[in-house]
C-alpha cells in the first residue's frame, strides 16, 4: 500500500514536473520572441530610425532573439502608427515614435486614423531633445541673439521665413510662436525634414531653421549656420555656448520633445513590464547613450504611467497654442 503510493506519488510528481517545464519553456518562449519589429514612421538614417536600430542592437539576446527595425514611412508618422494599431499585442511589434503625432496631431487634424488614447499602449520615453533656432548667410554677421533676429525680420519684411522639418511640428510651432508674439510675420517653409531645410539654408536661399539641435549642430563646422537660441529648459548640453530662448527673456517659448515606446492596444500589464524592463536596460547602456548623443539627442527611459502622464500633459499645453497660431492641417 505504502509503496503503491510512493509509486503514484513519484509518478504524479513526474507528471507535475513535466507540465512545470512545459509551462516553464512557454514563458521563456514568451519572454524571449523569436522576434521583435520595431517600427518607425521615419526613413532611414534618421534620428527615430537611428534610435530604433541602437535599441535593436540590445534588444537582441536580451527581449528577443532578434530584433529588427521597419521603417513604415508617410503621413508624417501616422502610417507607422495605423500599422501597429493593427498588430496583435503579444509583444513582437513595437513602435516608435515622436510624441508629437499623439499630442499635436489631435489638434491640427480633424480625424486621424488612430486614436491617440485608446490604440497603442505607452510602455517608455526613448529620449528627448530641444529645438535649435538657427540663421545662415542670408542674415548679416550683426545678428547674434534672437532680439536682433526679430529687429532684422521687422526691417526686411520679403526675407523674413524660416523652415521646420514638417508643417504641423514642433518646430514649425516654435518658429511661429516667435513671430506671432513679437509681432513679426515669419513665414514658414515645410520640409520632408529638417536637412533639406538646412540645404536652403547653407545656400542662402531661407533665412532660418527651427529643427531639432543636433540636425543643426552637424553643420556648424561649415561656418555658414549661428544658432541663436535653443528651446530647452536649460543650455542644451550639444550647443553649451548657445542661451535658451527663456535666457533671453523669451520665457514662453520652453518647448522639447521626445520620442517614445508603444505596445500595440491591451498588451497585458506583464507583457509591458517585460518591454519596459528591457527598454530602461538598452538605454541606459553606454553605446546608446553615445550614439544617440551624436544626433543631440539625450537617451531618458520611464514608466508607463510617467509616458502617461507625459503624453496627457503636453496634450493639454498644446491645445491652446495651436489655436492662437490658428493653424490646421486640414486646410
Amino acid at each position: 500500500m505504502s509503496l503503491n503510493l510512493n509509486r503514484r506519488t513519484l509518478i504524479q510528481s513526474a507528471g507535475v514536473g513535466a507540465l512545470l517545464g512545459a509551462i516553464g519553456q512557454q514563458a521563456l518562449a514568451q519572454a524571449q520572441p523569436e522576434s521583435l519589429k520595431i517600427v518607425t514612421g521615419f526613413a532611414a538614417g534618421g534620428t527615430s530610425d537611428t534610435t530604433c536600430r541602437r535599441v535593436a542592437v540590445r534588444l537582441t539576446g536580451t527581449y528577443a532573439k532578434s530584433a529588427v527595425v521597419e521603417n513604415r514611412t508617410g503621413a508624417g508618422g501616422q502610417i507607422a502608427i495605423q500599422y501597429v494599431k493593427g498588430q496583435p499585442a503579444d509583444g513582437t511589434t513595437l513602435l516608435q515614435s515622436p510624441t508629437s503625432m499623439f499630442t499635436i496631431y489631435p489638434h491640427i487634424f480633424k480625424k486621424l486614423p488612430y486614436d491617440p488614447a485608446a490604440d497603442v499602449t505607452p510602455v517608455s520615453l526613448a529620449c528627448v531633445f530641444d529645438f535649435g533656432f538657427a540663421v545662415g548667410p542670408m542674415v548679416p554677421a550683426q545678428v547674434k541673439n534672437v532680439a536682433d533676429f526679430i529687429a532684422w525680420a521687422k526691417a526686411n519684411p520679403t526675407q523674413a521665413n524660416f523652415g521646420s522639418p514638417a508643417a504641423g511640428s514642433t518646430p514649425h510651432f516654435v518658429g511661429a510662436l516667435l513671430g506671432q508674439r513679437n509681432g513679426v510675420d515669419l513665414k514658414h517653409a515645410a520640409y520632408r525634414g529638417t536637412q533639406p531645410a538646412m540645404a536652403d539654408l547653407l545656400g542662402g536661399n531661407l533665412a532660418a531653421v527651427s529643427g531639432p539641435v543636433g540636425d543643426i549642430t552637424q553643420h556648424l563646422p561649415t561656418g555658414k549656420v549661428r544658432i541663436l537660441a535653443t528651446s530647452g529648459t536649460k543650455r542644451n548640453r550639444f550647443a553649451p555656448d548657445v542661451p535658451t530662448f527663456a535666457e533671453q527673456g523669451f520665457k514662453d517659448m520652453v518647448h522639447s520633445e521626445w520620442f517614445a515606446f508603444f505596445l500595440p492596444a491591451k498588451a497585458a500589464p506583464e507583457l509591458v513590464a517585460r518591454m519596459n524592463s528591457a527598454l530602461k536596460a538598452a538605454l541606459a547602456s553606454k553605446d546608446v547613450v553615445d550614439g544617440l548623443a551624436t544626433f543631440g539627442l539625450e537617451a531618458m527611459s520611464s514608466s508607463p504611467s510617467e509616458l502617461v502622464d507625459l503624453l496627457r500633459q503636453d496634450t493639454a499645453k498644446w491645445a491652446p497654442i495651436v489655436k492662437t497660431i490658428g493653424f490646421t492641417a486640414d486646410a
